[in-house]
């Protein structure tokens, strides 16, 4: 299909199962993330990263699948995002452009990050909670949006200013805390002679943001073309092994990224995509052959991960073929039981608290680590035991998660 040709994809209302999960996760992301502070004896195995508790093993708990699961998502939300452009007759390569800004976007913000979890001086007169703070506003305010409810078009030209403005003063703080920044040994995230980026490694945003990268180009080479997504996937997934082989040592790309790890991750978002490709065609608009792709899809990654778990177990610090295998198995599972719950037959409790939670998640996930929770300051005589830190981590998720929907009610959104 020619680069600048009109997709084969029909216009498709939004599919609230995918928000929904994407809430579900987010709701998990910062619930998992929080119960990571609290003390080692109280958590149990199965509610820590299989890495922490096995150094060694191969295995995984729910903690592993939610940062695939996300990835999973992105892979689902890209045809309807780029397909959306490209049905409103928007040039391949606007979309490529819009394609890169977003990764290059995502891979800033998860440098900065990285870097920032260990600052030994933050820049003149700068303690690194400061740092940190004036970092994560940054970084929300260069790509936020303010556009409240008026109806009058002054008011409406005011906001559009103030918002380019609050972009301007964003970009601006980002690029000096990367600047003014300096960690252990006198570290720095920019150097200009010569010219540097220290990328250890790019964080959980910048790993979305290559991955994401990598999908959104496989998607726009082949569309709705399920057997070439198929392909992709396993294609994508053949380069853990290669790269462990040494294939890759002389790449130059490799010093960039780890072309296995990365390849690794980006299948789970492929998988996503070819899994939404079922959305967006005619010939599976039905519930019933909807449900059917689903099941097969989970099968057929079922067996791929049994067959493969051997090879090289599963683990998520090493992106191994069985754990990404299994986290896609499990992540269209879960989407298949929110598509019956939200789409089909819709149950009020679940889809509006999850579809509200799943709108914005880029802005609670930053919100959540640049916040502590207030119920950190409550203090026992005794060591609280497992019930305390549930409901402590369970709360401050749900408390982040009403303050982003209630900023997004007021017309204050991340538009990345």
């Amino acid at each position: 299909m020619p680069a600048d040709s009109p997709p084969n994809v029909a216009p498709v209302p939004r599919i609230a199962s995918i928000d929904a999960l994407r809430g579900f996760v987010m709701f998990t992301m910062i619930f998992v993330n929080d119960l990571a502070g609290a003390p080692r004896a109280v958590v149990p195995d199965w509610m820590a990263h299989f890495s922490d508790r096995h150094k060694h093993g191969s295995g995984m708990t729910f903690v592993d699948l939610v940062f695939p699961a996300f990835l999973f998502l992105v892979g689902m939300s890209i045809p309807f995002a780029l397909g959306g452009r490209l049905n409103r007759g928007q040039p391949a390569w606007k979309v490529i452009g819009h394609v890169a800004t977003r990764s290059l976007a995502l891979l800033a913000i998860g440098i900065l990050m990285v870097n920032g979890e260990s600052p030994a001086e933050a820049g003149p007169g700068w303690s690194p909670e400061l740092w940190a703070y004036t970092m994560f506003l940054s970084a929300i305010f260069a790509f936020c949006t303010v556009a409240p409810r008026t109806g009058t078009a002054g008011a409406e030209k005011f906001w559009k200013i103030f918002s380019l403005c609050l972009r301007v003063a964003g970009f601006a703080g980002m690029v000096y805390c990367a600047f003014t920044f300096q960690g252990e040994n006198g570290k720095h995230i920019i150097t200009l002679s010569p010219l540097a980026i220290s990328t250890d490694w790019y964080g959980i945003l910048g790993i979305i943001g290559w991955s994401y990268l990598v999908a959104a180009l496989v998607f726009l080479a082949f569309r709705q073309h399920r057997t070439a997504l198929l392909g992709c996937v396993a294609l994508l997934l053949c380069l853990f092994p290669a790269d462990k082989k040494g294939l890759f040592d002389q790449c130059w790309l490799n010093h960039v990224f780890g072309i296995g790890e990365i390849g690794a991750h980006a299948s789970i978002v492929v998988a996503g995509t070819l899994l939404a490709s079922i959305l967006i065609t005619a010939e599976t608009e039905t519930v019933w052959k909807r449900t059917r792709f689903a099941l097969l899809f989970v099968s057929g990654f079922a067996a791929a991960a049994w067959l493969l778990t051997r090879l090289y177990g599963i683990s998520k610090n090493n992106a191994t073929p069985a754990w990404c295998l299994w986290s896609c198995v499990v992540s269209a599972g879960l989407w298949l039981l929110f598509y019956f719950l939200t789409d089909v037959r819709p149950v009020k409790f679940v889809a509006q608290p999850c579809g509200l939670a799943g709108r914005n998640v880029l802005l609670a996930y930053l919100l959540s680590e640049m916040l502590s929770s207030p119920l950190e300051l409550i203090h026992f005589q005794a060591p609280p035991g497992l019930a305390w830190y549930v409901f402590r981590c369970a709360a401050w998720a749900v408390l982040l998660l009403c303050l982003t929907a209630g900023l997004n009610k007021v017309g204050f959104r991340l538009r990345l």
